[in-house]
């Protein structure tokens, strides 16, 4: 009599908890349809090949050969022509503001000296930030004048009275993070994801607690105007998000010597702008969520794609065009670019105009709308 009283009673178990699940529309979406979706996102986000290199040439030569040399150079797609620059100052320039990653100079003469047999030199300038696409865009470059130094050196064998065979050569130039350590590019892009946890997970679960537990609707009952309540609330999360900030520079710097070569007022603007847009995140969570389970699951679900669609652990160039564009609408890839590029660039609010742009925009409209839903919440 034992076993199957104990049988029923965990059928009857069973079924009570399928149908609470089945009612609860947020849980099945979690349960069901949110693993489908981010795994079609995620396999086609994670891709850690490197091509697609944006690259600027100079072509001081200005001679068909040297066309010829620049356009089988990008015609693998490991590089591709970002434009066409007027002289050294401008390569650097387009490297220094991030429109390129690469800028390729040919000499002046590079088609006569080949010709003669004299030694030329090809000069690359790469942003040495992010050591794994540097070392990649280096490696084309070489690869191909390489390639292009052995074919001339036989054909110079190979024919009468031959002069000795042209010597080309790739001199390498790396901005920023000349020993292509690992540390200085993903300290940054850590400090971002790491922001992001701490301020809507604890924004999220904080207010979702206060309404599990009735506490918030006590609140309420005071002459305490909703703006204000709100305001009093984010308000210290804010002052942790900039301690959170201060303590991974100042980590990164002394523990793993992430330099700090931009103005820091640009850094702090760009952290308001972040904060503005988690904790925007988080009170739309909380204000959806009846539980802390709830709030934690829905802080995981938009943490997890938010981190993969960052560009930090994997290049966005090598996603699909459409997941590319996407990622403009994700904050972490935008506060990342802020942070890579103050701290290891050195770039000032005119370098960083779009990121910065594109977190206020996607800041203020995220928390306007979780303000008013959780103003509507609390009627």
């Amino acid at each position: 009599m034992t076993r199957p009283l104990a049988r029923i009673q965990l059928a009857a178990v069973f079924r009570k908890e399928v149908r609470q699940v089945v009612r609860d529309r947020r849980m099945m979406f979690i349960l069901i349809a949110a693993p489908v979706i981010q795994t079609m996102v995620f396999g086609f986000a994670m891709n850690f090949d490197v091509d697609r290199v944006r690259t600027v040439v100079l072509d001081r030569d200005r001679t068909d050969v040297s066309r010829g040399h620049a356009r089988r150079l990008l015609a693998d797609r490991t590089l591709v022509r970002a434009g066409d620059v007027p002289g050294p100052a401008e390569a650097e320039q387009a490297v220094h503001q991030g429109a390129a990653a690469a800028a390729v100079i040919l000499p002046e003469r590079l088609a006569a000296d080949l010709a003669a047999g004299r030694p030329a030199e090809v000069q690359v300038v790469i942003d040495g930030t992010d050591p794994n696409r540097s070392t990649v865009a280096a490696g084309a470059v070489a690869r191909y004048f390489g390639e292009v130094g052995e074919r001339l050196a036989r054909e110079g064998l190979a024919a009468r009275g031959a002069r000795a065979p042209a010597q080309l050569e790739v001199a390498p130039r790396l901005f920023y993070n000349p020993e292509l350590r690992t540390p200085p590019y993903m300290i940054p892009g850590i400090a971002a994801m790491l922001l992001l946890v701490v301020t809507t997970i604890v924004t999220a679960m904080g207010l979702a607690r206060e309404r599990e537990m009735g506490t918030l609707e006590q609140v309420l009952v005071t002459p305490i105007r909703p703006v204000w309540l709100l305001a009093g609330k984010m308000a210290p999360y804010v002052v942790f998000g900039f301690v959170d900030v201060l303590l991974l520079v100042a980590a990164g710097s002394f523990v793993f010597d992430v330099p700090i070569r931009g103005p820091l007022p640009v850094l702090a603007l760009g952290t308001v702008l972040y904060l503005l847009t988690t904790l925007g995140v988080g009170l739309f969570i909380s204000s959806a969520s009846r539980t802390q389970q709830q709030a934690f699951l829905g802080g995981f679900l938009f943490i997890l794609p938010a981190m993969l669609l960052s560009g930090v652990m994997t290049p966005i160039a090598a996603m699909p065009r459409w997941l590319q564009l996407v990622t403009q609408l994700n904050p972490v890839r935008h506060y990342a670019t802020v942070m890579r590029g103050c701290l290891l660039r050195g770039a000032g609010l005119v370098d960083l105009a779009w990121p910065l742009a594109a977190l206020a925009v996607l800041g203020s409209a995220i928390f306007v709308a979780s303000a008013l839903r959780f103003r509507k919440t609390l009627g």
